[in-house]
């Protein structure tokens, strides 16, 4: 059973990847959200059908195919069909077999078993035209994606898709009015591509391109200083990095903007500004307050590991008037 478990889960990514590829190319990042999804579809999927069938010894034995893994799934659904979860599961396994028809059936069934899931609706969505020869989003994926949005406003992946069936059907002005929201929600590499597409549509209908994005404004300046003694003994390591890094008071330890830095530019000064933010959706002028911090990794790695050194934290007000020193200093 535990096999099951990481085949449902695996099988859940790669799906997503082959389905992503074809009509995502340029805006993958956005996809991110979706594995997550996925997995928890698949996790909720084993704890639904894994009892009392798993009692039974003939369904004991883990599968070593996916094809095996399908027809246990299938197995499973016909026992309890009314698991959205479970077909959507199905729906995405046959899109890794490449059977695009029964993969649209399977994510059919499961968008009428959940009508206000917008992940289940994109996907049923989604199935429809990679079932089409071309490609293509009918006119009932059209309201798929649209009963998602209904749902969820904030929904990328119907929000992009959407985008792609007015394109498809010549609506160019649609199309760039139902992408540009997206652009405060993704990071800024997927923003300049997606600013492109925006624009070839705006172009295509008529429209002036969109004005070239604004730096964002720089909302604290930080100060960086090394110990002496330490920064000898950190230059011992190649591999040593500084990172400086504001975070949420009180809030989870991912920071709300970071920037790295090789040991030899220190002392330095930066400015963090949202630019510097890991995820476009929490972002530091969001914030009121701040916690500063900085680094010095003997490993170049993110995450704090053992034996590194850090500068007191220094709480500051948003946007702060002055620049704020850190100074890193030896045990």
């Amino acid at each position: 059973m535990a096999a099951f478990i990481v085949i449902a889960l695996a099988l859940s990514l790669l799906a997503l990847a082959t389905v992503l590829r074809p009509l995502w190319r340029d805006a993958r990042p956005l996809a991110l959200g979706t594995g997550l999804v996925a997995l928890l579809s698949a996790g909720l999927l084993y704890l639904l059908l894994g009892a009392p069938q798993a009692l039974d010894p003939a369904n004991r034995r883990a599968p070593v195919t996916l094809q095996e893994a399908v027809t246990q799934l299938q197995a499973a659904l016909e026992r309890n069909p009314q698991q959205p979860e479970g077909w959507a599961l199905l729906g995405q396994a046959y899109l890794r077999l490449g059977d695009t028809t029964r993969a649209m059936q399977a994510l059919a069934r499961a968008a009428r078993l959940a009508p206000s899931n917008p992940d289940i609706l994109t996907d049923a969505a989604q199935a429809r035209a990679l079932a089409d020869p071309a490609h293509r989003f009918d006119a009932q994926a059209v309201a798929l994606l649209e009963s998602a949005l209904a749902h969820n406003p904030g929904h990328q992946r119907a929000r992009w898709y959407l985008g792609v069936a007015q394109r498809q059907a010549g609506q160019n002005a649609e199309a760039a009015a139902t992408w540009a929201p997206l652009l405060t929600q993704v990071d800024a590499t997927t923003a300049a591509s997606l600013r492109r597409e925006i624009n070839a549509a705006r172009t295509e209908a008529g429209l002036p391109p969109l004005p070239p994005p604004v730096a964002p404004a720089g909302l604290v300046t930080v100060q960086v200083v090394l110990d002496p003694a330490l920064a000898v003994q950190a230059r011992r390591s190649p591999a040593s990095a500084v990172f400086v890094i504001a975070r949420e008071v009180g809030g989870p330890p991912m920071p709300v903007a970071v920037q790295k830095h090789q040991l030899q530019e220190l002392p330095l000064t930066v400015t963090l500004s949202d630019a510097d933010s890991p995820m476009p959706t929490r972002t530091l002028s969001q914030l009121r307050e701040v916690e500063l911090l900085a680094r010095l990794s003997a490993s170049g790695q993110a995450i704090r590991q053992p034996g590194d050194q850090e500068s007191p934290p220094v709480r500051v007000r948003l946007p702060a008037t002055g620049p704020v020193t850190l100074r890193i200093q030896a045990p």
